[in-house]
C-alpha cells in the first residue's frame, strides 16, 4: 500500500509523469477562475457577495482595534476599500473586454486581501496563547502583512488603470 498518495505501480516516477500532464490544464483554470470571478461572482446580485464579504472582513478588523494586531487590520480595510473601488471603476468602464483584461490580476489581489483577512482572524483567535504553534502563526501573519499584502497595491494600481495591453497585443508579434 502506498498510504493514498496515488496508485504509482512500481515506480514514483510514473506518478510524477501523470501529474506533469496536469499542469497546463492547472495554469489555464487561474485564467477560468479570474474570469468567473470578476465576469460572474463580484456582479451577480448586484455585487451582494462583495459587499457581505467585505462586511465580514470588516467585523474582523474592528475586533482588532486596540490590538497589537491593529495596524494590519487598517492595512486589511484599506485593501477591502480599494478593492471595492477598483471593482466599481472596472465594471463602470462599459467595456466588458477592458474589464476582463486582467482578470488574474483581479483574482490575485482579492485572493491576497482575502488572505490577509484570514490570518488576522488566526491571529486575533489566537490572543495572547503562547507556544511555538501560535509564535508560528504571528510570524506568518507579519509575514503576510509585510510582504505579500502591500503587492496588492501595484495589482489594484494596475486595473484602475484600465490598461489595454494585453487586448492591444497581436498573435502575429509572438
Amino acid at each position: 500500500m502506498h498510504g493514498g498518495y496515488g496508485y504509482t505501480r512500481d515506480f514514483p516516477v510514473e506518478q510524477f509523469y501523470r501529474d506533469n500532464r496536469l499542469n497546463p490544464i492547472h495554469e489555464g483554470t487561474v485564467g477560468i477562475q479570474g474570469l468567473d470571478l470578476l465576469g460572474r461572482k463580484v456582479v451577480a446580485g448586484g455585487g451582494e457577495g462583495l459587499r457581505v464579504l467585505a462586511e465580514t472582513i470588516t467585523a474582523t478588523t474592528a475586533r482588532a482595534a486596540g490590538t497589537e494586531w491593529a495596524g494590519f487590520a487598517a492595512e486589511v480595510d484599506a485593501a477591502v476599500a480599494r478593492v471595492g473601488e477598483v471593482t466599481a471603476a472596472l465594471w463602470a468602464s462599459g467595456d466588458p473586454d477592458v474589464t476582463l483584461a486582467n482578470a488574474t490580476v483581479y483574482l490575485e489581489a482579492v485572493g491576497h486581501v482575502v488572505v490577509a483577512w484570514l490570518w488576522l482572524e488566526q491571529v486575533l483567535a489566537a490572543g495572547d496563547a503562547t507556544g511555538d504553534f501560535y509564535a508560528g502563526k504571528r510570524a506568518a501573519a507579519r509575514y503576510f502583512q509585510r510582504y505579500e499584502l502591500p503587492r496588492t497595491g501595484p495589482q489594484l494600481d494596475l486595473l484602475a488603470s484600465l490598461d489595454r495591453t494585453t487586448l492591444e497585443a497581436q498573435p502575429g508579434w509572438f
